[in-house]
């Protein structure tokens, strides 16, 4: 089983920044073929819709993930056993990930670093949701965190 290959598609991003940020999800989960997902910027009314009807929360976050496979963190993920989530091209459909831009950009401010950073941040948390990590008890909580900062320091975007 070897390290995945990420296949990102996204408006969000330059095309620079997606292969970076394919580069650096790069043996962060075990796959028999490249997993793809999509990255969309919603605006606060958009994202406080899709939280309400997926969640049942009626307010604005920062960021919703729409998985399209039941993953457990760290577990092995075979194309024979999620086949039906093939795109076009051959590549494992991961899922979606939605960010909230003006959240986003709020966030940056009060961190006190870029919107880029904050973005990629956002990204990279949402695509470890539908890879099935998850931050609802410590421990998982610890584990994310620490998978999200290893991510962003391949990117050069460590927190500082």
């Amino acid at each position: 089983m070897e390290a995945c290959e990420f296949v990102l598609e996204s408006e969000a991003f330059s095309p620079q920044e997606l292969q970076e940020l394919c580069t650096a999800l790069k043996g962060f989960a075990r796959c028999d073929r490249p997993l793809a997902a999509e990255v969309v910027t919603v605006s606060e009314e958009e994202i406080r819709a899709l939280n309400a009807r997926e969640r049942g929360t009626d307010r604005v976050t920062d960021v919703l993930s729409f998985p399209a496979m039941e993953l457990t963190a760290g577990e092995e993920i075979f194309s024979d056993e999620h086949g039906e989530e093939l795109d076009e091209a051959g590549n494992l459909f991961l899922g979606s990930v939605a960010v909230c831009e003006a959240r986003a950009r709020e966030q940056a401010q009060e961190y006190g670093h870029s919107y880029g950073r904050e973005l990629f941040y956002l990204t990279v948390h949402g695509i470890l949701h539908c890879l099935g990590y998850d931050h609802e008890r410590e421990e998982d909580k610890r584990a994310m965190r620490e998978k999200e900062e290893a991510i962003l320091n391949k990117l050069g975007l460590a927190r500082e």
